[in-house]
């Protein structure tokens, strides 16, 4: 006998006879868990730093402590020194110049001129507690100013020790033979030698120190220039020679 085909059930057809099935369980929501608090950035400036920093800029204020004191105790040495002894500079002028065997000769080669300079120099220590010390001195003289001035020889003096209140005077020689001349500058020579217009020149070059109680206090270099006046106004005057330190 032939099985009867099954019929479908249509769409939305529900039985009767079967039990209506419970409705699921509502789903409980998941607990999230709480957030994780971040913890706040420390700000660079409460960082601790390194200590090699720290020591560095010790160093630094230590150093900057020791100059200011030390010169601070230089300032205060040097206005003692000069409340003390009252430094006075060296005095210096020009007591006589002359000229020996001055002779213009006029060769087929040209003017020449032989002569020699004798010049006698003051120098005078003002100071009562100081003493000056002298090096080598190197000078040089000359007649005549501007474009006419004409080299006389140059020498060396030794150097010297000069005291307090002290005056010393220093002869200085030099000479010429034969130096040939532009006629023209030999004539004007020879008329201001005979009318003693002749104008006459000393400059030195020297190193001066001080002395205290024995001591040497350095070697000041000196640049001194004497003269730049005729031999008339010589014979009645001496006049002051001009001193710059710190120049050669």
């Amino acid at each position: 006998m032939a099985d009867k085909p099954v019929l479908q059930k249509p769409p939305g057809y529900r039985d009767s006879n079967m039990a209506t099935p419970s409705p699921p369980p509502p789903l409980r929501p998941q607990q999230q868990p709480p957030p994780m608090r971040k913890t706040a950035g420390m700000p660079s400036s409460f960082r601790p730093k390194r200590k090699r920093g720290s020591c560095c800029r010790t160093c630094c204020c230590c150093v900057c402590i020791t100059l200011v004191l030390i010169i601070f105790l230089l300032l205060v040495a040097t206005a003692v020194f000069y409340l003390w002894f009252d430094p006075k500079l060296p005095i210096f002028s020009l007591a006589s110049f002359r000229l020996d065997g001055f002779k213009l000769s006029d060769d087929p080669d040209g003017a020449s001129l032989s002569a020699t300079a004798v010049a006698r120099v003051e120098m005078r220590n003002p100071n009562t507690k100081l003493v000056f010390y002298y090096g080598n001195t190197a000078v040089e003289m000359s007649v005549g100013n501007g474009n006419d001035e004409t080299g006389m020889g140059e020498t060396t003096i030794n150097g010297f020790r000069q005291g307090p209140k002290n005056s010393t005077s220093v002869k200085v020689e030099t000479s010429v033979k034969n130096q040939l001349l532009d006629r023209g500058l030999a004539k004007r020579l020879s008329a201001k030698f005979q009318s003693k217009d002749l104008v006459m020149n000393v400059v030195a070059k020297t190193k001066v120190g001080l002395g205290v109680g024995g001591i040497k206090i350095g070697m000041l270099a000196v640049n001194l220039r004497c003269g730049g006046v005729s031999l008339n106004k010589l014979d009645t005057d001496s006049p002051k020679c001009i001193l710059n330190t710190l120049k050669w």
